[in-house]
Formats: C-alpha cells, structure tokens, sequence
C-alpha cells in the first residue's frame, strides 16, 4: 500500500465536533479552552485517541501511565492532537472471578470510546490476557485506523538458581507445597521474586500469545511484541507509535485493510510455533468474528503437521520471553515460518508482513529452534467424540507423553465448589488412573469460563509422586500452565453437552493422536441422563440482573469466541448524531 495521504484535515471526523459556526462546535471549543487548551492545540490537527488500560493493581499494566506519555508526544511530534481515555484494565491476577467474564466488557467499552468521541485514529494500550483481543475486538468493530502497543513481557527471574517462569512455576512449587516439600520460609522466599518488574507474564502464557497475534495480524510496528516492559526500547517503540497513528490517519488505512482472513490463518501459524496458549482458540474466533472471518476450530487441525513448536520458552520450553527477546524475537521467528505464511499481508506500517520480518536474524538456536529441531511437533489439538461433539482443545506439548492415549474411570466434579470441597478429601476414590472431570465452568455455566481447566492433583497424589493426569473441562488454562488437560469442551455442560451427563466410574477414552475423546456410555444411557438433566436444578448460579445476567443470556460458546451474539458480524454502524 502506498503511504500517500488520501485524506485532507477538513475530510476527519474530528471535525464534525470541532470545525465550523455551529453552536455545538463552538461548545466544544469553549469546554477545551476551559481545560486550558488553545486552539492552535487542537484545531487543524487529526485527533489521536489514547486507549489505555493502566491502573494502580493491574501489575501487567502498571508502566503504561509513563508510556501513555511517551505516545503523546510522538503524536504532538507528528502533528496530531492525543487525548488519553482510561479504560477497564483487567488485570489478570486481581479482577475476579475471571477477566474473560469482562473480556466482552471492554471489547464493548473500547468501540463504543472510539465511537463515541471525535478521534480519527486512536493507541490500544494493553497486553495482559483479555485486554488485547477485546481492544482489538473494539477497534475491529468501529473500523478507525488504529495500532496497539503491547505492554511487555516482565523481566526474567530467577530462585535460587533455577529460572522461574511467572505462572508456570508457581503451579509446580504450589504442588510440591502441598505434597509438603515447600516450607513457609522457601515459599515467602519465591513470593518476594517470582515476578520481578512490570510486565506481563514472562512465560508464552495468554499475554504473549495474543500479542504475537496482534503483531502478526499487523497491528503493531514490527518487533514490537517481543520488547520486555522494562527495555529502554519499550518507550521509544511507544513514541514511533505516536508518530505512525497519525500518519495512518491521513493514508486511510483501517483495521479491516489489515485484518483479513490470510492474516488470522497467519495468526493461527504463530500461536503454533510460538507453543502459545490454548486461549487463543477462544479469542481468534472472536476477533475474526468482528470482520466477518470465520475461523473454526478445525483451521487448528489445518496446520498442526506443518508448522512444530520453534519457541524454547516456558512452559513447552525451558527459556523466558526475554531470552527470545534477546534470540530475535517474533521477527526471528516468523522467519523461520515464513513459508508458511501469507507475507503479502498488509500492516499497520503501510507494508506487508514480508517486508516487516525481512532481514530478521536468529541469535540464539537454542531458543528459536530451526524447522529439523523443535521443542515439540505440535502445540494444539483439537479433539473430537460424543464427549465433545462440536470439539475441545489441548496442548500436547505440555502435557504428559503417556498421557495422550488413555483411558480410565470418571472423577467427577459438579461444579468449582464440589472440587474445592473434595479434591484433597482421604475418602476420594481416585487413582493416577482416574480422569477427573470439572462440569459447569463453561461461558454460561461460572459465568465467564474460568481458568479452572488445569484442576489440582489431588494431595494424596501428590504424596506418591504423581504430577499429571488427565483433566477434563468446559473451563480454560492459564497459557502459563501445563499438564494433560483437555479444556473447552463443547458443548459446555450448562446448556447440556454431554459434559453434563458424565457421571462418577464412567470411562473417558482419550487418544490424542487419533484426536478423539468419548464417554464409554451406550446411546440410551446418555438419553435417560438428559431427559433426567433437564428436570434438575441447575448445578451453577443463573443471574437474574447485572452484567452477568447479560453475559449468560447472550455468550457464544468457546468454539465461536465466547463473543456476544448481538456484537458478531462485521456490519459497521452510522455516525453518532451530534445533538
């Protein structure tokens, strides 16, 4: 795409509120001037939205009131005019009971900000898990040119000696914890350094997952991804952002230019070869939903032979985000994968994927594998049977070898309050044999689709050295864990897939190569136990009012996104009337 300007200063939308005689624009001049803005601040100039989701608890986020900054005045720089709106920040670890409850919130938040305020162009300031789909979602939907800043992974740890990936093992020293080989004093130890800056999570959890989709959709300036919070090329990335928006503004470039069903196919390839988490089946339907892509579970299947797991970090692998910051990074990467990808795509730059990664170099073999030695040949799969008839997905290359074809009995739990209840109860029959079974944690069953899906081994087990087994959810995992989980089973039991008709002894055949899992129960057995599912108190609460009443009224279910249906589709809407 050419980077000649095809809009004029008179052609904004910013100018329908600001230009003209009119008594509405003069009052919006004059509420400026109250704020001590002159009009050579504003007038004449594109405005520049700042959509930022820092806040004082979100510690992914907590940098970005500085940057916000740093955007501001490469924007300035570049002739615009920035006005910074806060926006819901969803910090993972604080924002209960799960942020992907309020993912849609601020997908909703984001569009109707842009929308509703006179910005040509506006800066996505986000990272921790949700916030990057649901800020893209909004701009999806609003289709205003637009790029995002990924905050950052945070900066590599390390105890006593051994590196720690955030998540990842807080997950393996919480068990040896409760097996009783974590002291007090060892675990206060590892609280006052698990995480050691700002940032997101240092692992390929959720956060880099979706950021690595962001920058190979084409939404951020190249490379952009792989910058740790705390890098000093973090602020200066921030200030190019400032000055590129605004040239985006007058070239006309907008979201649905960029964001094309080759570029989610491409997303699709990165997730894979950065080992990334299993979230992103949830959220790449969703915003390829907002520009009329669909992109069905099966496109995971599609690609899984042809592209192995390249990134060597946490938890498929033994290094942190940033050693692969340091390896080359995303760039790096994606030209390993080149071949597979469509590099004709466009990007916020102006250029295509393929001029953005040209050049890009790998620094260190070890954490960007080459194609003939990767750390796992695949990262997803989606499996298949009556268990989970429209599909649900795991992580092969996390999980337990000699677990990914097996079969025993059911351990089942109705709800995330019966597995509190009983997982470490003495009197649980259960065996490293046993598949445990968490029903009622789906989109409608919790609300909101938890990350229940990697359910604790049961202490007993713990005791004898058993570290995985095979677990079974309508819930997610944190990108962070890992373990034989098969997660976002679909139909969820809620609205009654066959989840909700397992019961405890049943067998559960799961066979990973074969992409299959089913409930070894006859037909006429599953009937019965629906009709009598059908006649019984539901296992989860039904709202009756506030946001979850709207969420569980109208969420899709895992494999469309978990979006909202009155939000999916791609029409756009008029301009709002200025009264």
């Amino acid at each position: 795409m050419s980077n000649t300007p095809k809009k004029t200063v008179d052609q904004l939308r910013s100018q329908r509120w600001l230009a003209g005689d009119g008594m509405r624009t003069f009052s919006h001049r004059a509420r400026l001037a109250q704020t001590g803005w002159n009009r050579s601040d504003f007038m004449g100039r594109p405005v520049i939205g700042i959509l930022n989701t820092w806040s004082d608890i979100s510690t992914c986020h907590s940098h970005l009131r500085e940057r916000a900054q740093k955007v501001r005045e490469g924007v300035i720089r570049a002739g615009g005019w920035p006005i910074e709106l806060p926006a819901m920040s969803l910090g993972e670890v604080w924002v209960k009971p799960t942020t992907m409850l309020y993912r849609n919130f601020l997908a909703m938040e984001a569009e109707e900000l842009i929308r509703s305020h006179p910005i040509d162009g506006v800066v996505l300031m986000g990272g921790c898990d949700k916030t990057t789909p649901a800020l893209l979602m909004g701009a999806f939907s609003v289709n205003l040119p637009c790029i995002f800043i990924p905050a950052g992974a945070s900066s590599n740890s390390a105890f006593r000696g051994e590196k720690v990936g955030t998540g990842t093992h807080t997950m393996k020293y919480w068990n040896e914890r409760r097996a009783g080989r974590f002291g007090d004093d060892d675990w206060q130890a590892l609280e006052g350094c698990m995480t050691r800056s700002p940032g997101t999570c240092n692992t390929a959890g959720t956060a880099s997952t979706m950021t690595a989709v962001a920058e190979v959709l084409g939404f951020t300036l190249p490379g952009a991804q792989s910058i740790p919070a705390m890098d000093s090329h973090h602020p200066r990335m921030c200030s190019e952002v400032g000055e590129r928006i605004v040239a985006m503004v007058f070239e006309d470039l907008k979201p649905r230019d960029v964001a094309t069903e080759a570029s989610f196919h491409n997303a699709v390839k990165t997730v894979l070869a950065i080992g990334g988490s299993t979230n992103a089946c949830v959220h790449l339907p969703a915003m390829a939903g907002r520009v009329g892509v669909n992109l069905p579970l099966d496109v995971w299947e599609r690609y899984n032979q042809d592209v192995p797991v390249l990134a060597n970090i946490m938890p498929a692998g033994d290094a942190l985000m940033e050693d692969f910051f340091f390896a080359g990074g995303l760039r790096a990467m994606l030209s390993r994968i080149a071949p597979q990808l469509d590099l004709t795509c466009l990007t916020v730059t102006g250029k295509t994927l393929g001029e953005n990664i040209a050049g890009a170099k790998v620094f260190d073999e070890n954490v960007i594998r080459p194609l003939d030695n990767p750390v796992a040949t695949q990262a997803i799969a989606v499996v298949k049977g009556n268990l989970a008839p429209r599909g649900a997905v795991m992580k092969p290359s996390a999980a337990s070898t000699h677990l990914l074809k097996h079969t025993g009995p059911a351990i089942v739990f109705e709800n995330f309050a019966d597995m509190v209840a009983r997982i470490d109860s003495p009197d649980l029959d259960v065996t490293k044999d046993s598949v445990l079974v968490l029903k009622n944690v789906g989109p409608v069953g919790a609300p909101g689709m938890p990350e229940a899906g990697n359910l604790p081994i049961p202490k007993k087990l713990l005791a004898e050295g058993v570290r995985d087994m095979v677990r079974i959810s309508d819930a997610r995992m944190s990108g962070t864990h890992y373990g034989t989980c098969v997660l976002h089973v679909c139909p969820e039991a809620a609205v009654g897939g066959a989840l909700a008709l397992v019961q405890n002894g049943d067998l559960i055949s799961l066979d990973v190569p074969a992409r299959t899992i089913e409930l070894q129960v006859s037909e006429a057995e599953l009937a019965q136990r629906f009709a009598a599912w059908q006649q019984a108190k539901p296992a989860t609460m039904r709202y009756n009012r506030s946001y979850a009443a709207l969420y569980q009224q109208h969420v899709t279910q895992a494999d469309e996104g978990a979006d909202f249906d009155f939000l999916q589709g791609s029409e756009l809407l008029p301009e709002p009337t200025i009264f």
